[in-house]
């Protein structure tokens, strides 16, 4: 199975808190492939130095590594215009609009826990990833 993880998925399993065994699943099964966009992985990063300081946040960088999270940067034209257009369309992060994108991209399930964004979306027809929350 391929995932993306946006990043109250990747927050949750750091924190240890609800939804993050399904994280943690996701990234021990050795079949599963996991991406992370750089938009999202931002945002995580910035949430660690915040409450923990910039060595936990390299260090989390490098724990992602090796868990097997493969961050992707796609940026090119198609890329960002999916992204502008889902943000066109509804209440959704501009961040979260790259994970989608990428979801899309990769074929993949999308792992979040952001009901109040996602659910109204997903509604509407044509919403183009499987959503899969983690809590």
């Amino acid at each position: 199975m391929r995932y993306v993880l946006d990043a109250c998925a990747i927050i949750s399993l750091i924190k240890n808190e609800e939804g993050a065994l399904v994280v943690r699943r996701a990234l021990e099964d050795e079949s599963n492939i996991c991406f992370v966009h750089a938009v999202n992985l931002c945002e995580v990063y910035y949430d660690c130095l915040r409450c923990y300081g910039n060595a936990p946040a390299d260090t989390l960088l490098v724990n992602l590594v090796e868990a097997g999270v493969i961050t992707r940067n796609d940026m090119d034209v198609d890329f960002w215009k999916a992204a502008g257009s889902l943000k066109a369309r509804g209440r959704i992060s501009l961040a979260d609009c790259f994970a989608v994108a990428l979801a899309e991209r990769e074929d993949a399930v999308l792992l979040t826990s952001d009901h109040h964004e996602f659910e109204p979306l997903l509604a509407t027809p044509g919403f183009p990833v499987q959503v899969r929350f983690i809590r």
